[in-house]
Formats: structure tokens, C-alpha cells, sequence
């Protein structure tokens, strides 16, 4: 009796042993993170700032994450397919970085409970599914201070992809940073509807400057514009990362999105066991928006009101969209003293005073 407990006690501990090797393997799998990408990470633009997340996480993280991403890709069927595909495929936690991934990211996230989903610049959360969107429109006004001291003929121009609420937000905001300088200014709108396409972006650049605009702005994702303007010798305002290298000459500056910190704290919480879905939205504060550094040849005291109105942003002593603010037909849209609710800036749907375009239904 006593050989054969200590053969069993032998055995018991030999398959404790072998179990805790087991789940030390276990814990040594690394966390699969992939990301989804709307146009090419090569764009230099949104999802070239997303990818640079994307290596941020794995360079902070090293062996303990494995990333993955797929880019190019269109909404509907086929991102469904994605997303679904990386979350049969193991992944633990899919980031989609695209507003037209919304829907796909929702169905898939229903048929995988136990895999975390989040969704950039979307509205519709689950108990698996977060959102998160960075305030783009702050570096809109900031840049639009600058650019209305710049303008030479009054009038600037902004190419945008699609009529959607963030747009808007962003085209206002300039336009409300720049005539906050020079209200005899207007800005110009060409939409490409189309993220990425530097044919139609360059086509819409061009004809802003034959219109006379000395100021291009953009939220489309190729450098098209800003090499238009490099080559017609106007200012130029890149989108999403920093385009100078595509004009060294012409780059006033560019609105900077900058997701590493974001990713890097999300991963992090789902290591620790602490991620929990919810909302995102957060600017200069949080470092979620940057500028690229202004162009040399603009005068230091431009520079340094720009800058100015930057900080106070940052530190919330300045609200952009603040009453009294009026749309194109002169309707009063925020009283004065009224400052908008993020519910109303979600909702955006007009144009503000000085912006020349129509907002297609």
C-alpha cells in the first residue's frame, strides 16, 4: 500500500508537472492583434498612419504580440470576409480602422463573443466591440489660422471624399480658423467620394488652383494634392501624416493623426485582462492629433499664433465650434455663447459661413 501510493503520488506530480508545462506554453502563445485597412498602408496618408500603429505595438511589445493586417479593402461582402477570416484564424483582438467598415465589423463581432473588435470613427458598439475616433477637426482650425494669415487671393480650397459628418466637422473647422483671421476669405470644396484615389484628388487639387486658390487642404489619402501644389507653387496641407517630403516647397503643414499610443494601450489592457468596450474621441490633449512642424519660410508671428490657439485647445481654454457661428445661407446654427455637444458635432449636416460647395444629400 505504501509502494503503490508513492507510485500514484510520483504520478500525480509528474502529470502536475506536465500540466503546468502545458500552460506555461499556453501563456507564452503570443496575443493575435490584426488590423484592417481600407486603402494601401503605401497611401502615405490614414491607413499608412494606422500600419504605423500597427509597428508601434509590435516593436513596444516584441514577442508577446503577433500582428497581422490586410489593406485594400472595400466595404461590404469583402469586409466581411476579412474580418471574419482573422477572427477564425485566432486573433484575439481586430482593430478596422475605416468608418464604411462599420457594418462588417458589427456582424462579425456577433458571431465571435470572445473575440474583441474595435472600430474606428463608427457609432454602433457591442459587449465585444469598442469604438474610438481621434477629434481630426482640431487640427483643421489650428491649420486654418495659419492659412488665413497666408491666403494671398482669399480664397483656399479643401478636397474631401465623402458628405459624412467627420467630414464636414473638418471642412468647417477650417474654414472657421481661417475667417476667425480673415473673414473676407472663403474656402472652396470638391468631393472625390473616394478615400483614396490620387487621380480624382490631383483632378480636384488642380481645379481649386485654376479657381484661384493659394491654400490646399485635403482629408483624401494620397499625396496627389500636396504634389499638386508643390508643382503650381501654392501652399499645401497634407493629410494624415507628415507629406513634406512630397512638398518641401509648398507644405504648410499637414493634420497629423497618431494612433500608436492608442493601440499600444488597448493591446495592453487586453494582456491585463482589463479591456472593456466603450468610446473614444480624443485630440491635442491625449495626442490622438498633431501638426506636422510648419513650414521655415512662414513668418514667426504666424507661426506663433497658430500655435497659440493650439495650446489652448489642448488645454480646453477654446472651444472651435463656439457661438455665434452661422451656415452658408446665413442661418444661425450655434447661438451665441453656446458651445456644440459632441451628439450635434456627430451629427453635423451643413456648411458653415464662408464655404463655397454643396453638401450632396
Amino acid at each position: 500500500m505504501v509502494r503503490r501510493a508513492g507510485w500514484v503520488a510520483a504520478l500525480m506530480l509528474w502529470l502536475g508537472v506536465l500540466g503546468l508545462g502545458e500552460a506555461g506554453a499556453q501563456a507564452a502563445e503570443p496575443l493575435k492583434v490584426g488590423f484592417v485597412y481600407v486603402g494601401p498602408i503605401g497611401d502615405y496618408g490614414y491607413s499608412h498612419q494606422h500600419n504605423e500603429g500597427r509597428l508601434a505595438v509590435q516593436k513596444h511589445f516584441g514577442d508577446k504580440v503577433k500582428t497581422t493586417y490586410v489593406e485594400n479593402v472595400p466595404e461590404g461582402a469583402d469586409a466581411e470576409r476579412v474580418i471574419r477570416e482573422l477572427a477564425v484564424s485566432g486573433h484575439d483582438l481586430i482593430f478596422a480602422t475605416s468608418f464604411w467598415l462599420m457594418n462588417a465589423t458589427v456582424k462579425v463581432a456577433k458571431q465571435f463573443p470572445n473575440v474583441k473588435f474595435e472600430h474606428a470613427t463608427g457609432y454602433l458598439r457591442r459587449p465585444n466591440l469598442a469604438t474610438y475616433m481621434a477629434r481630426f477637426y482640431e487640427t483643421r482650425y489650428v491649420a486654418g489660422v495659419a492659412a488665413g494669415r497666408l491666403t494671398k487671393s482669399n480664397k483656399l480650397g479643401f478636397v474631401s471624399p465623402f458628405p459624412i459628418p467627420e467630414m464636414v466637422r473638418s471642412i468647417n473647422a477650417f474654414a472657421l480658423g481661417v475667417r476667425s483671421v480673415n473673414p473676407k476669405a472663403v474656402v472652396h470644396v470638391i468631393w472625390t467620394n473616394s478615400w483614396y484615389d490620387p487621380g480624382k484628388e490631383r483632378e480636384a487639387a488642380e481645379a481649386l488652383i485654376a479657381q484661384g486658390a493659394d491654400v490646399i487642404a485635403q482629408h483624401t489619402d494620397s499625396a496627389a494634392p500636396m504634389q499638386a501644389a508643390e508643382e503650381h507653387k501654392v501652399w499645401g496641407i497634407g493629410q494624415a501624416s507628415d507629406m513634406v517630403r512630397f512638398g518641401p516647397h509648398a507644405q504648410l503643414t499637414s493634420f497629423m493623426e497618431v494612433w500608436s499610443g492608442y493601440y499600444i494601450d488597448r493591446v495592453q489592457k487586453v494582456l491585463d485582462g482589463t479591456w472593456v468596450p466603450g468610446d473614444t474621441w480624443k485630440g491635442f490633449d491625449a495626442g490622438m492629433v498633431a501638426l506636422a512642424p510648419f513650414n521655415p519660410a512662414i513668418p514667426p508671428a504666424v507661426k506663433a499664433e497658430a500655435l497659440k490657439v493650439e495650446a489652448a485647445i489642448r488645454d480646453g481654454r477654446f472651444q472651435i465650434f463656439t457661438g455665434p457661428v452661422r451656415d452658408q445661407a446665413g442661418r444661425t446654427r450655434i447661438e451665441a455663447g453656446r458651445i456644440l455637444s459632441d451628439q450635434d458635432l456627430l451629427e453635423m449636416n451643413w456648411l458653415a459661413e464662408g464655404v463655397v460647395g454643396v453638401l450632396p444629400k
